[in-house]
């Protein structure tokens, strides 16, 4: 596929108040990758932060992944210039920045991922560029990866204001278990002072016109047509691992 245009999909697609719905993979197989390539999603982000997924894995993933049309994205496991590098050459289109807390933080992982002219990430042949055959191309893509911050703390909700105005962010995608984590109230995603904090994100990125996301971790059609009217736009839709997990386990017998 070429993700440079896949990319500019998207965020024409973002760009036009429409929905972008990905998901996740923390499985690291290629059979796994292949399958979840050809389920329609616009990207599916491989997890490098909770997944146990080395990046020798990374090519042979994303390769499963284009083969169905699906963008390769990475949820890094912290926005270090290494990881940011590694992924990047591997072939992701762009990074998912875990616990981005202030514009600054953001600003110096956006940077280490974009080649110069617009950024400081080394430049060389990689599998991203067919180890240089599609060098030139792959420079207008490296100039602007797909980048997406994670807000996940009471710290980054203060911020909220600042990391939206980065120049050169996609989206935001809410984490919210470690949001609620930070609160001191883990996984009550009922509590009111939760669902607060909750609209205030979505409000403040609709104002600033940058797509908010959200994590619908179970595999619920009826919660994600929820979040899309509610006015998410960047959504995940469940895990390899969650899907997996809830559709395989065996009922009672007593209920057959």
């Amino acid at each position: 596929m070429n993700r440079h245009n896949s990319i500019k999909k998207i965020r024409t697609k973002l760009a036009n108040g429409k929905v972008s719905i990905g998901s996740w993979m923390q499985i690291g197989n290629g059979s796994v990758a292949e399958i979840m390539g050809n389920s329609g999603y616009d990207w599916v982000a491989v997890d490098l932060e909770h997944g146990s997924i080395g990046v020798s894995q990374l090519p042979d993933l994303f390769r499963a992944l284009e083969l169905g049309g699906t963008l390769p994205l990475v949820r890094l496991a912290e926005g270090k210039t290494k990881d940011c590098k590694e992924a990047l050459d591997a072939g992701a289109a762009g990074v998912i920045v875990p616990m981005v807390s202030n514009a600054e933080q953001l600003r110096i992982v956006r940077d280490v991922c974009r080649w110069p002219p617009s950024g400081e990430r080394g430049v060389g042949f990689s599998r991203a560029n067919l180890y240089g055959k599609n060098f030139d191309s792959y420079s207008l893509e490296a100039q602007s990866p797909f980048l997406v911050a994670m807000i996940e703390s009471q710290k980054a909700v203060q911020s909220l204001d600042s990391i939206l105005s980065v120049d050169g962010l996609d989206a935001i995608l809410i984490g919210p278990y470690d949001l609620s984590a930070s609160m001191g109230i883990t996984a009550q995603f009922d509590n009111p002072k939760f669902q607060k904090i909750m609209n205030s994100i979505l409000q403040t990125t609709l104002n600033k016109n940058i797509p908010c996301g959200i994590h619908v971790v179970e595999p619920s059609y009826k919660e994600l047509d929820e979040k899309i009217k509610k006015g998410y736009s960047f959504l995940a839709y469940s895990i390899d691992s969650v899907m997996l997990l809830k559709t395989s386990k065996l009922p009672s017998l007593d209920n057959l």
